[in-house]
Protein backbone atom coordinates (compact mmCIF):
# COMPACT_ATOMS: atom_id res chain seq x y z
CA UNK A 1 0.00 0.00 0.00
CA UNK A 2 0.97 3.52 -0.43
CA UNK A 3 -0.19 6.96 1.83
CA UNK A 4 0.05 10.52 0.56
CA UNK A 5 2.73 12.20 1.10
CA UNK A 6 3.37 16.38 1.45
CA UNK A 7 3.73 18.03 -1.37
CA UNK A 8 7.21 17.94 -3.17
CA UNK A 9 10.14 20.04 -1.79
CA UNK A 10 10.38 22.45 -4.82
CA UNK A 11 6.51 23.65 -3.86
CA UNK A 12 7.94 24.74 -0.43
CA UNK A 13 10.58 27.02 -1.09
CA UNK A 14 10.95 30.41 -0.20
CA UNK A 15 13.55 31.98 -2.29
CA UNK A 16 13.84 30.47 -5.81
CA UNK A 17 16.65 28.39 -5.98
CA UNK A 18 18.13 30.25 -9.55
CA UNK A 19 17.56 33.41 -7.92
CA UNK A 20 19.90 35.17 -10.63
CA UNK A 21 17.10 33.67 -12.86
CA UNK A 22 14.57 34.86 -11.43
CA UNK A 23 15.67 38.56 -10.58
CA UNK A 24 16.22 38.92 -14.36
CA UNK A 25 12.76 37.72 -15.53
CA UNK A 26 11.66 40.49 -13.00
CA UNK A 27 13.53 42.96 -13.81
CA UNK A 28 12.84 42.57 -17.51
CA UNK A 29 9.28 42.61 -16.98
CA UNK A 30 9.69 45.56 -15.30
CA UNK A 31 11.40 47.31 -17.47
CA UNK A 32 9.26 46.70 -20.02
CA UNK A 33 6.82 48.61 -17.87
CA UNK A 34 8.81 51.38 -17.93
CA UNK A 35 9.36 50.96 -21.45
CA UNK A 36 5.91 50.85 -22.41
CA UNK A 37 4.95 53.95 -20.32
CA UNK A 38 7.94 55.93 -22.16
CA UNK A 39 6.22 54.93 -25.42
CA UNK A 40 2.58 56.07 -24.64
CA UNK A 41 3.78 59.67 -22.70
CA UNK A 42 5.87 60.23 -26.91
CA UNK A 43 2.40 59.06 -27.66
CA UNK A 44 0.46 61.32 -25.34
CA UNK A 45 -0.80 58.96 -23.04
CA UNK A 46 -3.40 57.86 -25.64
CA UNK A 47 -2.38 53.64 -25.22
CA UNK A 48 -4.66 54.42 -22.12
CA UNK A 49 -7.77 54.06 -23.52
CA UNK A 50 -6.40 50.35 -24.23
CA UNK A 51 -7.34 48.82 -21.12
CA UNK A 52 -10.09 46.76 -19.77
CA UNK A 53 -13.74 48.55 -20.94
CA UNK A 54 -16.58 47.00 -19.13
CA UNK A 55 -19.30 44.64 -20.56
CA UNK A 56 -17.76 45.82 -24.10
CA UNK A 57 -16.39 43.59 -26.90
CA UNK A 58 -13.67 46.23 -28.15
CA UNK A 59 -12.46 45.79 -24.33
CA UNK A 60 -11.73 42.55 -24.08
CA UNK A 61 -8.41 42.64 -25.84
CA UNK A 62 -7.78 45.37 -22.67
CA UNK A 63 -7.38 41.75 -20.65
CA UNK A 64 -4.38 41.43 -22.42
CA UNK A 65 -2.35 44.93 -22.54
CA UNK A 66 -4.13 46.37 -19.16
CA UNK A 67 -1.56 45.26 -16.51
CA UNK A 68 1.51 46.63 -18.64
CA UNK A 69 -0.07 50.15 -19.17
CA UNK A 70 -0.31 53.06 -16.18
CA UNK A 71 -1.82 56.39 -16.11
CA UNK A 72 1.46 58.02 -15.06
CA UNK A 73 4.58 57.57 -13.91
CA UNK A 74 3.36 57.87 -10.22
CA UNK A 75 0.83 55.23 -11.17
CA UNK A 76 3.67 53.39 -12.24
CA UNK A 77 6.63 54.36 -9.47
CA UNK A 78 3.89 53.19 -6.90
CA UNK A 79 3.47 49.39 -8.24
CA UNK A 80 7.41 49.33 -8.99
CA UNK A 81 8.49 47.92 -5.30
CA UNK A 82 5.29 45.25 -5.31
CA UNK A 83 5.92 44.25 -8.42
CA UNK A 84 9.68 43.36 -8.19
CA UNK A 85 9.49 42.00 -4.82
CA UNK A 86 5.75 39.82 -4.90
CA UNK A 87 6.88 39.04 -8.49
CA UNK A 88 10.46 37.30 -7.63
CA UNK A 89 9.18 35.76 -4.45
CA UNK A 90 6.67 34.00 -6.28
CA UNK A 91 9.20 31.98 -8.67
CA UNK A 92 10.00 30.57 -5.59
CA UNK A 93 8.54 26.42 -7.58
CA UNK A 94 10.63 27.69 -10.68
CA UNK A 95 9.78 29.91 -13.18
CA UNK A 96 7.64 27.86 -15.55
CA UNK A 97 5.22 28.08 -12.47
CA UNK A 98 5.35 31.41 -12.51
CA UNK A 99 4.46 32.20 -15.82
CA UNK A 100 1.01 30.27 -15.25
CA UNK A 101 0.89 31.40 -12.09
CA UNK A 102 0.78 34.88 -13.51
CA UNK A 103 -0.86 34.01 -16.49
CA UNK A 104 -4.04 32.76 -14.17
CA UNK A 105 -3.87 35.95 -12.21
CA UNK A 106 -3.98 38.20 -15.22
CA UNK A 107 -7.08 36.62 -16.87
CA UNK A 108 -9.11 36.27 -13.85
CA UNK A 109 -8.45 40.03 -12.80
CA UNK A 110 -8.71 41.10 -16.04
CA UNK A 111 -12.15 39.05 -16.28
CA UNK A 112 -13.27 40.00 -12.77
CA UNK A 113 -12.75 44.07 -14.48
CA UNK A 114 -14.67 43.20 -17.38
CA UNK A 115 -17.51 41.70 -15.53
CA UNK A 116 -18.20 43.88 -12.61
CA UNK A 117 -16.05 47.29 -13.64
CA UNK A 118 -17.84 50.82 -13.79
CA UNK A 119 -19.03 51.18 -17.26
CA UNK A 120 -17.07 53.55 -19.47
CA UNK A 121 -14.44 53.29 -17.94
CA UNK A 122 -10.65 52.34 -19.08
CA UNK A 123 -9.29 50.29 -16.17
CA UNK A 124 -4.97 50.16 -16.54
CA UNK A 125 -2.41 48.83 -14.34
CA UNK A 126 0.15 46.06 -12.51
CA UNK A 127 -1.85 46.60 -9.24
CA UNK A 128 -3.91 43.30 -10.04
CA UNK A 129 -1.39 41.14 -11.10
CA UNK A 130 0.70 42.65 -7.46
CA UNK A 131 -2.59 41.92 -5.49
CA UNK A 132 -2.10 38.41 -7.27
CA UNK A 133 0.80 37.56 -6.07
CA UNK A 134 0.58 38.95 -2.85
CA UNK A 135 -2.21 36.50 -2.33
CA UNK A 136 -0.81 33.94 -4.18
CA UNK A 137 1.96 34.31 -1.39
CA UNK A 138 0.10 34.68 1.72
CA UNK A 139 -1.97 31.14 1.27
CA UNK A 140 0.51 28.95 -0.12
CA UNK A 141 1.90 28.39 2.76
CA UNK A 142 -1.30 27.29 4.08
CA UNK A 143 -1.86 24.75 1.04
CA UNK A 144 1.66 23.49 1.34
CA UNK A 145 1.35 22.88 4.96
CA UNK A 146 4.59 24.82 4.85
CA UNK A 147 5.94 26.56 7.95
CA UNK A 148 8.77 28.71 6.16
CA UNK A 149 6.08 30.35 3.61
CA UNK A 150 3.78 30.90 6.59
CA UNK A 151 6.65 32.95 7.85
CA UNK A 152 7.28 35.10 4.59
CA UNK A 153 3.59 35.39 4.50
CA UNK A 154 3.75 36.84 8.15
CA UNK A 155 6.48 39.50 7.17
CA UNK A 156 4.92 40.33 3.90
CA UNK A 157 1.52 40.83 5.79
CA UNK A 158 3.45 43.39 8.07
CA UNK A 159 4.75 45.26 5.54
CA UNK A 160 2.28 45.42 3.24
CA UNK A 161 -0.53 44.59 5.12
CA UNK A 162 -2.16 48.23 4.64
CA UNK A 163 -2.64 47.58 0.87
CA UNK A 164 -5.28 45.48 1.68
CA UNK A 165 -7.61 48.27 1.95
CA UNK A 166 -7.06 48.07 -1.48
CA UNK A 167 -9.40 45.23 -1.52
CA UNK A 168 -12.42 47.58 -0.53
CA UNK A 169 -13.96 49.61 -3.01
CA UNK A 170 -14.93 53.48 -2.04
CA UNK A 171 -11.34 54.77 -3.19
CA UNK A 172 -11.77 57.54 -6.36
CA UNK A 173 -9.81 56.32 -9.37
CA UNK A 174 -8.95 53.54 -8.07
CA UNK A 175 -9.71 49.76 -9.73
CA UNK A 176 -10.83 48.02 -6.38
CA UNK A 177 -12.20 45.19 -8.85
CA UNK A 178 -9.16 44.18 -10.26
CA UNK A 179 -7.53 43.93 -6.74
CA UNK A 180 -10.38 41.58 -5.57
CA UNK A 181 -10.16 39.06 -9.26
CA UNK A 182 -6.67 39.51 -9.17
CA UNK A 183 -6.22 38.54 -4.96
CA UNK A 184 -8.46 35.69 -6.09
CA UNK A 185 -6.76 34.77 -9.01
CA UNK A 186 -3.76 34.52 -6.72
CA UNK A 187 -5.61 32.19 -4.15
CA UNK A 188 -6.56 29.98 -6.98
CA UNK A 189 -3.67 29.02 -8.31
CA UNK A 190 -2.30 28.70 -5.08
CA UNK A 191 -5.05 26.08 -4.88
CA UNK A 192 -4.22 24.13 -8.17
CA UNK A 193 -0.48 24.44 -7.50
CA UNK A 194 -0.69 22.66 -4.46
CA UNK A 195 -3.29 20.07 -5.34
CA UNK A 196 -0.98 19.26 -8.54
CA UNK A 197 2.23 18.75 -6.43
CA UNK A 198 0.00 16.13 -3.69
CA UNK A 199 -1.14 14.51 -6.82
CA UNK A 200 2.60 14.22 -8.28
CA UNK A 201 3.24 13.24 -5.26
CA UNK A 202 0.56 10.26 -4.86
CA UNK A 203 1.91 8.86 -8.66
CA UNK A 204 5.62 9.28 -7.23
CA UNK A 205 4.77 7.32 -4.10
CA UNK A 206 7.15 3.45 -3.66
CA UNK A 207 4.58 1.10 -2.68
CA UNK A 208 5.63 -0.39 0.37
CA UNK A 209 6.89 -3.73 1.04
CA UNK A 210 3.62 -6.73 2.11
CA UNK A 211 4.15 -7.97 5.62
CA UNK A 212 5.51 -11.06 5.88
CA UNK A 213 3.17 -13.90 5.33
CA UNK A 214 0.84 -11.49 3.00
Amino acid sequence: MSTPTAPTEPAKRIIPVKYKSAGIVVLAFTALLYLVELVDGVLHHSLDDDGVIPRTLSGLDGIVWAPVLHGSWAHLFGNTIPVVVFGFLAMASGIARWVGVTALIWVVSGLGVWLTGDSGTSTIGASGLAFGWLAYLLVRGIFNRSFGQLAVAAVLLLIWGGTLWGLLPGNTGISWQAHVFGALGGILAAWFTARADRARSRKNAVPADPAPGV
